[in-house]
């Protein structure tokens, strides 16, 4: 529950917080529409400030309203919301507290998940694992929100701004939330890529070399409208 001093914090009208909130519902209702998740799995996160709002714990998404407002410190400490924050907090505390990132989103996609149960990365089938540093490493198991899985997590992202959690499912992170889920989505695709190739009987996929993932990594610096 939040303390006293947080009713300073405002989440009405069209301020920071407010917008803020919005976009994490908005995105977590993605992933489910989407099917990177079932019920209330999977986690949203995005830094306002000095606060994280975060997805609360076994909410459906489409429930939640302005009034069910998560957000905590950096230490994890809650200061906004009655709602308890989702169980993956350490996981989040963890990829904002390490890297630059703004948006954090966490998912159980079917094909991502199913390729972490199978190799330690996934193979270089598509130059957009490029877009997530190169290729997508696989955490070792840990139990769900712990500080163990949390750790995991973050040598499997070094260099990278995705990876993937063994018999779990799926964290990436970026500038913004539209970013941090353009990743997700993208990641899922290229791991269902990998399982269909992969399934052709007597065939075996072609994989990108380190050097041609080096000049997709070179390319992609200048793609969009800022190039």
């Amino acid at each position: 529950m939040a303390s006293d001093e947080t009713h300073e914090l405002s989440v009405e009208g069209t301020g920071p917080l407010a917008r803020a909130w919005h976009d994490v519902v908005a995105t977590a209702r993605r992933t489910a529409s989407e099917g990177l998740v079932v019920g209330t799995s999977g986690n949203v996160s995005v830094r306002c400030g000095e606060l994280i709002l975060v997805t609360p714990s076994g909410v459906p998404y489409e429930k939640l309203g302005p009034d069910d407002t998560v957000a905590v410190d950096l230490d994890g400490r809650q200061v906004l919301g009655e709602l308890k924050p989702t169980s993956e907090l350490p996981l989040h505390l963890a990829v904002h507290r390490a890297t630059s990132a703004t948006a954090v989103v966490h998912t159980h996609a079917v094909h991502a998940t199913a390729v972490s149960l199978l190799v330690p990365e996934l193979p270089a089938v598509h130059y957009m694992a490029a877009a997530l540093g190169g290729q997508v490493r696989v955490a070792p198991y840990a139990l769900y929100g712990s500080d163990e899985l949390a750790a995991n997590m973050l040598t499997a992202l070094t260099d990278r701004s995705g990876c993937l959690l063994q018999n779990h499912g799926t964290v990436t992170y970026g500038s913004s939330l539209d970013q941090a889920y353009d990743r997700t989505a993208q990641l899922e695709w290229m791991c269902r890529l990998w399982l269909t190739a992969s399934a052709v009987p007597g065939r075996t996929p072609s994989l990108l070399s380190p050097e041609q993932l080096a000049a997709a990594t070179e390319k992609l610096r200048g793609y969009g409208q800022n190039g």
